[in-house]
């Protein structure tokens, strides 16, 4: 199972209810936070999930509404204890951008590794030491999380991400005996693990049987619609996605500012067959989201509309 907290659910400026883009997911005891915007230190501090086991950031784009929490929140992550790296991921041009945002601050126990992206898919896992990133290939269900990015159609270099969390083969006893394997070394076996004992080789394939579904998040925020956007979406169960501009009558501006209105949040939901619709980013201007809700609900009728320090929980079916 995962958890999924919005932090701050709006777009452009900070409202005194609603503050500014950042999702934080937990996994296994450790945290991945997409994007961080003004306000996602107190709303964090009101959700108490903590602060010391974000290991992973993810930023969509470097405009400010979506990276100038990062400064403050790195420093209460160094004095919260942390020492181990953090690892943050995000566009080109974001090496420069971020390191400018730290000459804020003189001191961080921690190091601060960032890594620009295009359009790539990363197996990441959960280390004592932060996080491990490798390319990913096709059918490893022993990763911790695959990242795979969607590059957008906004104003400057937007990155959508696709989070997929696998879940292991179902172990068989019954296999393992028929390819005589030793008790000793089913666990690593089970863990993925290919090894040499006793001097015979054995491989997971030998106890293990069948692929299971993971769980499939994806995130898409400040752009058009596009048409690869559907295709990247498929089948997740949790879609999130901006809607700047409730009403279809805004359609012209959501054109002009590359964002997007509610009715084409939900068409993308549907088009990709996903299983909820999550609409986030709301205009300062949209004081009341949910006077809008119709508009996406008559395209895709699973759709619910964030708000901050929401919690939303998916589960392995």
């Amino acid at each position: 199972m995962i958890d999924i907290a919005f932090v701050g659910t709006g777009g452009n400026m900070p409202m005194p209810h609603r503050f500014l883009s950042s999702l934080l997911l937990s996994y296994k005891g450790r945290k991945v936070l997409i994007d961080c915007g003004e306000g996602s230190q107190i709303s964090m501090r009101l959700l108490k999930w903590g602060f010391k086991s974000i290991d992973l950031v993810l930023i969509s784009h470097l405009h400010g509404d979506h990276i100038l929490g990062l400064p403050g929140l790195l420093s209460t992550i160094g004095n919260s204890g942390r020492h181990k790296p953090i690892t943050i991921l995000g566009p080109e041009g974001s090496i420069e951008v971020i390191k400018g945002l730290l000459l804020s601050l003189k001191y961080l126990p921690f190091h601060v590794e960032i890594v620009e992206l295009g359009e790539t898919s990363l197996s990441v896992d959960f280390t004592k030491e932060g996080v491990d990133l490798r390319e990913a290939k096709a059918g490893d269900d022993f990763c911790d999380l695959t990242i795979s990015t969607l590059e957008l159609d906004h104003s400057t270099t937007c990155l959508g991400y696709s989070l997929y969390i696998p879940r292991k083969p179902k172990f068989s006893v019954e296999k393992a005996n028929q390819n005589k394997v030793p008790k000793e070394i089913w666990k690593r076996l089970q863990n993925g693990k290919e090894l040499v004992y006793e001097g015979v080789s054995y491989e997971p394939s030998m106890v293990l049987e069948g692929r299971r579904r993971g769980i499939k998040i994806s995130y898409i925020t400040d752009t058009r619609p596009l048409d690869s956007i559907p295709s990247f979406i498929e089948y997740s169960d949790l879609f999130i996605c901006e809607g700047t501009y409730g009403a279809d009558e805004d359609l012209e501006k959501a054109i002009k500012n590359k964002h997007m209105t509610f009715s084409e949040a939900a068409r993308l939901a549907q088009e990709g067959k996903v299983e909820e619709l999550i609409i986030t980013h709301f205009s300062p201007s949209l004081e009341e989201p949910s006077d809008y809700i119709d508009y996406a609900r008559k395209i895709f009728k699973n759709t619910i509309l964030a708000y901050d320090r929401m919690v939303k929980s998916v589960s392995f079916k």
